[in-house]
């Protein structure tokens, strides 16, 4: 991580509560607005997004809908083992999720996890310990007792949102979903769309402002260890791009239009599947890129994002869009302005 993204925000801009519950609606949220070629910073409100936005263009969205990936649990023994939260991280492919076990009692992760333990989750659902990510050493891999559908389903009637300790309280489940999500799957909010409202989607389109979705299921973006979360480990997460959006895409290149990715997850599934000359192709698949400056962005022209904390990984991938320098200076100012962080805060569109 280079210095730039090395800087310190201040507790009182972490979001604490949605901002429906801070009085304005979703869409009245502030946006930071920095222009790509000359780095100038504009701030605005959110709803007016459409000043910086041109008939042509097209929005990618991210419709993963977030699960209520926190569940309660305890080990299935005749002495009563340790009770845990199981944060679910992702699902793999052959239908085992990956999870992060964090105990109750002493140390959070060690508690006597052992590969075949059973964990009860009440209503029925059990989920079998299976081994350590290779990968990611905190995280184990499970095998519930349902799948599919009914697993979804279970999970919906028995799980609570991740929450962090900025969070004030543990807001429903309603207050982590964007209004066009469908496909259950992400771990966490994909929060760069949250602040779109239907009327605001409906009046960009009628301005000749294009829109599209893929699915990229999000994992957890914390695993409750400094150190680990400084490495950022790539997680492998699970996306889906049809024809539609990838004839969109391509689409909108040919006639001289912008691609925007709403999310860094939107960024991630499309320059996965993108080739050389920036086509996008169908595909459904698993992806572990990692974007930083390094990486010659191929079908992504702009972002709106949310505001990132100190040394988090999506501050790499912005490093694709920005010098660091440049996003270094738009934080700064940022924090000056007393914009507010994180998944119930303000948002930035880089054009």
């Amino acid at each position: 991580m280079s210095a730039p993204f090395i800087f310190t925000l201040p507790p009182e801009l972490s979001a604490k509560e949605p901002p429906e519950r801070r009085g304005i609606r979703r869409d009245q949220v502030r946006l930071l607005v920095i222009d790509r070629a000359t780095g100038r910073i504009e701030h605005t409100r959110f709803d007016k997004i459409d000043n910086y936005l041109r008939a042509g263009d097209l929005l990618v969205f991210n419709s993963s809908r977030t699960l209520p990936a926190s569940l309660r649990g305890c080990e299935c023994s005749a002495t009563h083992g340790p009770c845990m939260e199981v944060r679910l991280a992702e699902r793999l492919p052959d239908d085992s999720w990956l999870a992060l076990l964090v105990c109750d009692q002493g140390d959070p992760f060690g508690c006597g996890l052992l590969a075949g333990m059973q964990i009860d989750l009440a209503e029925g659902l059990t989920a079998t310990v299976l081994e350590r990510d290779a990968n990611i050493p905190r995280l184990w891999k499970l095998r519930f007792s349902a799948s599919g559908a009914q697993l979804v389903d279970l999970i919906y009637r028995l799980g609570k949102p991740i929450r962090y300790e900025y969070v004030s309280a543990p807001w429903d489940l309603d207050y982590y979903q964007t209004v066009y999500a469908t496909e259950p799957g992400s771990a966490e909010m994909p929060s760069a769309g949250r602040a779109f409202t239907w009327k605001l989607l409906l009046d960009l389109k009628r301005r000749g402002i294009e829109s599209a979705y893929i699915v990229l299921h999000t994992g957890l973006s914390s695993y409750m260890d400094d150190e680990l979360d400084r490495q950022h480990p790539a997680s492998e997460e699970e996306f889906f791009v049809n024809r539609i959006t990838a004839e969109k895409i391509n689409r909108t290149r040919e006639n001289g239009g912008r691609v925007i990715a709403v999310g860094t997850t939107a960024v991630r599934a499309l320059e996965s599947v993108a080739n050389e000359d920036g086509r996008v192709t169908e595909r459904h698949g698993y992806t572990r890129l990692k974007i930083d400056n390094d990486h010659r962005l191929k079908a992504v022209d702009g972002l709106l994002t949310g505001l990132h904390e100190p040394e988090a990984s999506h501050l790499d991938l912005l490093s694709a869009f920005l010098p660091a320098a440049k996003i270094h200076a738009a934080y700064q100012e940022a924090i000056r302005r007393c914009y507010l962080w994180h998944e119930f805060g303000d948002l930035n569109l880089i054009l």
